[in-house]
């Protein structure tokens, strides 16, 4: 089979292998195992030792065996449910192989009668006699090679045996063993000098399970490499998309900035001259800011906004929820007051008259400055001139979703997401790399940090003192339940408890909001507790990110050695908004983990969300920080940016060399397919040029 042959099998349906009919595909697709590519990608999750043949006399109940043994005898009895046996022997004692739910006729083509055979299962006595329920493996003695060694086990669906499996896997191998190597010498040196085809067949057919074997690690790099080389080109295209440019003076946002009662931080300012540069250019902007619970990013996309709608076009911003909507529309028409800018918001809610109006008004270009849910994205609404999508808490937009809101957006619209979460400096590229990303660090200095204690959940009676005095001075309070994501009705009925519990201590002041309450319920008591209608909010970790509540000082976390540090660190950042000190309390049961421990002392002694995530990242691997999955970097199937993180770097300086010259890009397009990358770059949009 020649190379283009063997690449193209690769990403075929599995239903061209033999052996895969409709039942097969079905089981196979319950473990998204659709392409030939998917079945390799499926490692082996351990090993079955089937080789050590073992005589008769020599066998141990429970143990996985493998013997050579002879066929004697059939019983078959015509009574149902009862099983099938056949009585072997070897020269030192007999056993039986017993089958339930199988047809005599297959029995006796497997074990015809008199004939030598090799058998491997697990080793049961039964009636003072040794035997094999349903033996995995019965092949004529002549294929014993087959069976007598290591052999791999797979996570697979209920109804896909090991040995259908390994039988489509050794298919896959037999074929791919010719295939050529598209690294040069160079990086592979680097990458360990294993090739491709020697590093699938090593992991499947050998102890392919270490991370940091040179198999496993050729095979992850090739992964990462297809992920950057994705987003890279995902940002080349975009910044081929030509635009109107931004034509605007600072004169604007000078003096909005002059009216603000603070000062802003270098910070702000350095990401505010980032974002003008690429307002004013030729080439359509594609930027995340980033920054930590609390630093101003919220400011700084006004500001900006300022000077896109001053140059004569319109902005969105939209937010996830309709109280985040509320919140970001007061602050614009506080900052915009006696501007002349006409702003307005639209969310679900928002009644079809006045609907109308804003749809209208929009097309006209009365309306500068839209603010609203995912309702702006509906079909009919429709901008004049829009310039400027600007999306707060994008952390839920992976790169397929980006991509569809830069085409939306049309061609002279620059497009700037926000994110409050914090992402590990080496993980930057891994998930932001089809954008420039800037970043604001130093929070507000009239932001005064927010005291972190830890207290043992028994010392309730003092927390108890501890709030009620709060609520006297005017503060309000978080108490966040763990949440447990294996059930929802425990995580509902721990909240429930506790509600019920501090109503009795504060009455008429706790409010409750978990996942199981409907949007509008939410909302209400969201609601209540912002116009300081309820004192103590008593919540899973469903708290909207974002939402400014002034007068919330305080957040009690249950169980907090049972969060990651990033999870703790958002939570405690839905306090101290004001100008009031906020206060943590991180409650805690007894006999903590080191792990535990530690995490506690980090989040006492750093309110810097990019060092806590690092952190984070270190404790408990990147698949379980927050925001990750989200971000799409939990779809990686080998790699491990902590295990690996050499590996990005050798990735990042290859991708360089890559993107310098087109033949070599296209050197590596099979990789992109082999990894279900390819589509993604197609969908960049070039006809609005």
């Amino acid at each position: 089979m020649n190379q283009p042959n063997i690449q193209n099998l690769l990403i075929q349906n599995v239903s061209n292998l033999k052996g895969v009919g409709v039942k097969i595909k079905k089981l196979l697709k319950k473990k998204k195992i659709e392409k030939i590519s998917d079945l390799l990608w499926n490692l082996p999750q351990s090993y079955t030792d089937r080789s050590n043949i073992q005589t008769l006399d020599n066998l141990e109940i429970g143990k996985i065996t493998t013997i050579r043994t002879k066929v004697i005898k059939y019983n078959f009895p015509r009574i149902r449910n009862l099983p099938y046996k056949v009585i072997c022997q070897d020269e030192r004692g007999e056993i039986d192989i017993a089958f339930f739910n199988a047809r005599e006729g297959y029995i006796r083509k497997i074990l015809p009668l008199n004939a030598m055979v090799i058998i491997s299962g697990k080793i049961n006595f039964y009636k003072k006699k040794y035997q094999i329920i349903n033996p995995a493996y019965v092949l004529p003695v002549e294929q014993e090679d087959y069976i007598n060694k290591i052999i791999p086990r797979y996570s697979l669906s209920e109804g896909l045996t090991e040995k259908i499996y390994r039988k489509l896997i050794e298919q896959v191998l037999e074929k791919i063993t010719n295939l050529d190597e598209w690294h040069d010498k160079k990086i592979l040196e680097k990458i360990g000098n294993a090739n491709w085809a020697e590093s699938i067949f090593y992991l499947h057919e050998k102890y392919g399970n270490d991370i940091n074997s040179k198999y496993y690690k050729r095979l992850a790099y090739d992964e990462i490499l297809s992920n950057l080389l994705v987003l890279s080109q995902v940002r080349k295209r975009i910044k081929k998309i030509k635009k109107k440019n931004k034509q605007f003076e600072n004169i604007f946002a000078s003096k909005l900035i002059k009216n603000f009662n603070f000062s802003l931080t270098n910070d702000q300012k350095k990401v505010i001259k980032e974002i003008n540069i690429d307002l004013k250019s030729d080439f359509k902007m594609f930027r995340i800011l980033q920054g930590d619970v609390g630093s101003g990013k919220t400011i700084v996309s006004l500001i900006v906004a300022a000077n896109v709608i001053k140059s004569g076009f319109q902005v969105s911003m939209m937010a996830p929820t309709e109280i985040l909507v509320k919140q970001h529309y007061e602050l614009a028409k506080k900052v915009f007051k006696s501007t002349g800018i006409n702003i307005n918001c639209l969310t679900g809610k928002t009644n079809p008259k006045e609907k109308k109006i804003i749809q209208e008004s929009l097309v006209k270009g009365n309306i500068n400055f839209l603010i609203g849910t995912h309702a702006l994205f509906q079909k009919d609404i429709i901008f004049k001139n829009l310039g400027l999508i600007i999306i707060d808490e994008q952390h839920k937009f992976g790169v397929k979703q980006r991509i569809e809101l830069s085409n939306k957006g049309g061609k002279n619209c620059d497009i700037l997401l926000m994110s409050a979460t914090p992402i590990p400096r080496t993980l930057v590229m891994t998930v932001y790399g089809d954008m420039d990303v800037s970043r604001i660090k130093k929070k507000p200095i009239n932001r005064k940090n927010i005291i972190t204690l830890s207290k043992p959940e028994e010392k309730i009676d003092e927390i108890l003192l501890f709030i009620k005095k709060q609520i006297q001075i005017g503060n309000q309070i978080f108490w966040v339940c763990p949440l447990i994501e294996e059930s929802k009705i425990l995580d509902y009925s721990a909240a429930k408890k506790k509600y019920e519990f501090l109503s009795k201590k504060f009455v008429n002041m706790v409010g409750l909001i978990h996942g199981s309450l409907k949007k509008d319920e939410k909302n209400d008591i969201l609601k209540k507790f912002l116009n300081k209608k309820i004192n103590v909010l008593v919540s899973t970790t469903i708290i909207e990110v974002g939402i400014d509540f002034p007068n919330a000082n305080v957040i009690v976390i249950e169980n907090s050695n049972k969060f990651g540090l990033s999870q703790l660190h958002q939570l405690r950042g839905r306090i101290g908004r004001g100008n009031v000190q906020g206060t943590c309390l991180l409650l805690y049961k007894k006999n903590l983990s080191e792990n535990a421990k530690k995490r506690i002392r980090i989040l006492k002694s750093s309110d810097d969300g990019f060092y806590i995530a690092e952190e984070d990242m270190k404790l408990r691997g990147f698949g379980d920080i927050l925001g990750y999955q989200q971000s799409g970097i939990k779809d990686f199937k080998l790699a491990d940016p902590i295990h690996h993180e050499d590996l990005f770097k050798i990735a990042e300086n290859n991708i360089k060399d890559i993107e310098s010259n087109e033949d070599n890009f296209k050197k590596y397009e099979f990789l992109l397919k082999l990894f279900d990358k390819a589509d993604i770059i197609n969908q960049v949009n070039f006809q609005k040029n």
